[in-house]
């Protein structure tokens, strides 16, 4: 028996290669291997591997994890292989022949044209069409069954207040039914439907009950028929190329910026404390494969709910964001990369979403928690949708010009606030809908703002009494009290930031959070410009009046990039005390500033002299999107959960980044 070394690999390449990174085409055939042979510690190294032939040995099945992410060309003819769902570790694979493995069978090429979105040909047969009808029209035709069987037998049986136990039984007992009652397609492909029964059923489960789902399924979205408003499956997956995979610790000097920070890509290679995890082309205009100018905009990640919420084990919050751009809304589970639900809308370009827990009534009065998503854009239409529902069951016509952005107040669930072209913020009460989701909506105050508001604000200290928000000629101030008879109001406030010399209040502000309750962030369009400054010690709230020019007391200046590109927002975490923004070249600039809060909550705490440089700086991968680079990358947006283990980046060509905490 032949075991795989370096040696041997270098050997077998075509042509013979010196380095293993360097194979493209590699030939082991006729070796004997066995499952066992095939190392995964070996294989990893083999990152530019795109063709394998692995025919004529005794190999019964892939090791979960070899690491080839970038193989298009796959031979196992004349093996042992009994099972062929490991196979989607391989998402690029475009052919692939296991002719002559007796055990596997018409259900196994079934399960590999769902699992490998990109595969062409199958032991030498063009099944593009027959793929596109399984990946579709099937998953759509077994989810609608399987919401169905739960809705008749199983749903009633949940009590509302419901132990561990009772979860566990239920899920045995509907997986158990689901997969013997629900029946579509001949009978010669029975294990496959059951199979994606199984898989679409604990979806379904993760979503209504919280459970978590099995590490060997796949879920797939639910999708609905309507042609305007629609839910569908339409990931394209995006690879990396792993040696790109560093970052650099910026330690330049304020008069030198990005001199080390990013100029040492190529020599430093530190260990990284994020890794990227996911690519994701998943809002493409018509599905297409060739869009890379859909810009996306806003991502936010799902809240957790009391009972009854998705998590990951090891973490506290929720894996699941929610991101928008170009016609639809996507969700997305962080560590598996999986696109849940797609929901889009042919006529509309979605700008920001914003999430709100409700307490519903479900069935029989009894009362429910859910999370709804608010999405809003060019139409100047907000859209509601309860997600674990999978419906859009209201819209909110808010404004006659398009909603640059939305956020819900964190005290008042159904208060949501809207921010206009039109210069205005308006706060609309949503309601609650009721188990027919019949709801009503009406508008509570409206804001006038001097220019088009970009980003909001409540703040944390007092949020049913001020707003803050970043618009296209300065920093503004509302006072938002609703026991205040005037519906209509002016702002308060317009804040005043160093300007070379002087102070001003003319400049566009389109970035602004809070980094804890007091500490705001606020990007200017001023080249390289991040403020933090103190909310308490800025703003007067005993002087008389509206309209009052009140200057910023900056604690600090964070170094970033010198253009002069607007509408790259930034975010922040405040758990961790870290603020993030992207750049015009596809990095991410990351500040850890728990070092500097304490000095910053008291009184006397001075500006800091120096511009703080960022703890690190995420550099964009080299991509290949088939097969091709994409254009030049801005990052519009980039946001973190709130226990930082997942980082979502949004850019101007169509492609969602995800990294992962190590």
């Amino acid at each position: 028996m032949s075991k795989i070394t370096t040696e041997l690999l270098l050997e077998r390449a075509v042509p013979r290669s010196t380095r293993l990174r360097k194979i493209e085409t590699l030939n082991l055939s006729k070796l004997q291997l066995k499952t066992g042979d095939l190392d995964p510690r070996l294989f990893s190294r083999l990152r530019h591997l795109q063709k394998l032939d692995l025919s004529d040995n005794l190999l019964d099945k892939f090791p979960n994890s070899l690491t080839l992410p970038d193989l298009r060309v796959l031979n196992c003819n004349n093996n042992k292989l009994e099972d062929v769902t490991a196979l989607k570790q391989f998402p690029l694979l475009e052919e692939l022949t296991y002719e002559n493995n007796v055990y596997l069978t018409l259900n196994d090429d079934y399960k590999v044209m769902f699992l490998l979105q990109n595969l062409r040909l199958l032991n030498g047969k063009d099944i593009t069409k027959l793929a596109n009808h399984v990946r579709r029209v099937n998953s759509r035709k077994l989810t609608s069954k399987v919401t169905a069987h739960w809705e008749k037998f199983f749903r009633d049986q949940l009590p509302e207040k419901y132990t561990a136990e009772q979860v566990k039984s239920i899920k045995k007992k509907f997986l158990k039914s689901v997969q013997t009652n629900v029946v579509y397609g001949p009978s010669s492909l029975s294990e496959f439907t059951r199979w994606r029964v199984k898989m679409i059923a604990e979806e379904f489960l993760a979503y209504s009950l919280g459970l978590e789902l099995n590490s060997d399924t796949e879920p797939e979205e639910k999708m609905d028929e309507n042609e305007e408003e629609s839910t569908e499956s339409t990931e394209s997956i995006v690879t990396v190329t792993p040696s790109k995979r560093k970052r650099n610790h910026s330690k330049s000097s304020p008069g030198n910026k990005r001199s080390k920070s990013q100029a040492n890509t190529e020599e430093e290679a530190e260990d990284v404390s994020a890794e990227p995890l996911h690519f994701l082309q998943c809002h493409s205009k018509g599905n297409s494969r060739e869009d890379f100018k859909t810009q996306l905009w806003s991502c936010v990640f799902e809240p957790v709910l009391d009972s009854g919420a998705r998590k990951d084990p090891i973490v506290s919050s929720s894996r699941t964001v929610a991101t928008c751009g170009g016609e639809s809304v996507c969700l997305i589970d962080c560590e598996t990369g999986t696109v849940l639900k797609k929901y889009k809308v042919a006529t509309e370009e979605f700008f920001s979403v914003a999430w709100t827990t409700l307490t519903m009534v479900i069935s029989d009065s009894r009362k429910k928690a859910h999370n709804i998503l608010a999405a809003a854009g060019r139409r100047g239409i907000v859209k509601l949708i309860h997600v674990a529902a999978d419906f859009c069951y209201g819209e909110i016509k808010a404004h006659k010009k398009p909603i640059a952005t939305v956020c819900f107040s964190p005290t008042q669930e159904t208060h949501l606030f809207t921010a206009s072209y039109d210069k205005r913020i308006a706060l609309w009460d949503i309601g609650i809908p009721d188990c027919d989701y019949n709801f009503k909506a009406s508008q509570l105050l409206v804001l006038e703002a001097a220019s088009i508001p970009l980003r909001i604000a409540l703040v944390p200290t007092c949020p049913e009494q001020y707003l803050l928000a970043g618009c296209e000629d300065g920093c503004f101030a509302w006072n938002i009290k609703l026991d205040k008879g005037q519906k209509s109001r002016p702002f308060e406030a317009i804040f005043q930031f160093p300007d070379d010399e002087s102070m001003t209040t003319s400049h566009r502000v389109d970035g602004l959070a809070f980094l804890n309750d007091d500490v705001v962030v606020s990007k200017s369009s001023k080249p390289g410009c991040i403020y933090l400054w103190s909310w308490s010690r800025s703003f007067d709230a005993k002087g008389k009046g509206c309209q009052r020019t009140m200057s910023a007391v900056i604690l600090a200046e964070l170094e970033w990039s010198t253009t002069d590109m607007s509408y790259l927002t930034l975010s922040t975490c405040p758990a961790k005390d870290y603020v993030f923004c992207g750049d015009e070249k596809g990095s991410v600039w990351m500040y850890n500033l728990s070092s500097y809060i304490t000095a910053w909550s008291s009184a006397k705490g001075k500006r800091s002299e120096r511009r703080i440089s960022p703890t690190q700086i995420l550099k964009w991968p080299e991509l290949r999107v088939n097969g091709e680079q994409p254009p030049e990358i801005l990052v519009n947006n980039v946001v973190a959960d709130p226990a930082f283990t997942y980082l979502v980046v949004l850019t101007s060509v169509n492609i969602t980044a995800i990294w992962k905490k190590s």
